[in-house]
């Protein structure tokens, strides 16, 4: 039986993603880097996105039976491990407080977190909705 998600839980969910964004974005705006380091933070967290959204997916459609290539589940894993270690590396070798790359890795993690929970939520939500109607 498929259960839909609770009401709570999707709203913690995009809680969770809104919040790590905004706060990303907000650090990035009001910071003294230049442009281009600027675009590069803003291009991880992007690649961050993209990259756990397509890894739960593919995670998911295999857990369920449906085909996803070794090339697509592979380029997903490697997309979602670079964008943490350029983020990592990114922020080692910047020229800033520590607080500030503290607050610059827990914001890109809350925002990926929050990314594969709104991901989950959305795939359970039309499933329990395909379920219901059969």
């Amino acid at each position: 039986m498929k259960q839909k998600t609770s009401s709570a839980f999707i709203s913690a969910s995009w809680v969770a993603m809104g919040v790590g964004l905004i706060g990303y974005f907000i650090g990035l705006w009001r910071s003294n880097m230049m442009l281009n380091e600027k675009g590069y933070y803003f291009t991880i967290i992007m690649f961050g996105l993209f990259g756990v959204i397509s890894l739960q997916k593919s995670v998911r459609d295999r857990l369920e039976g449906i085909k996803v290539t070794d090339l697509y589940y592979s380029i997903c894993w490697f997309g979602t491990i670079l964008s943490i270690v350029l983020l990592v590396v990114g922020l080692w070798n910047a020229s800033l407080l520590p607080s500030e790359k503290g607050y610059y890795a827990f914001a890109f993690i809350l925002a990926m977190f929050g990314a594969v929970a709104v991901q989950k939520n959305t795939r359970d939500t039309i499933a329990a909705e395909d379920h219901s109607e059969a």
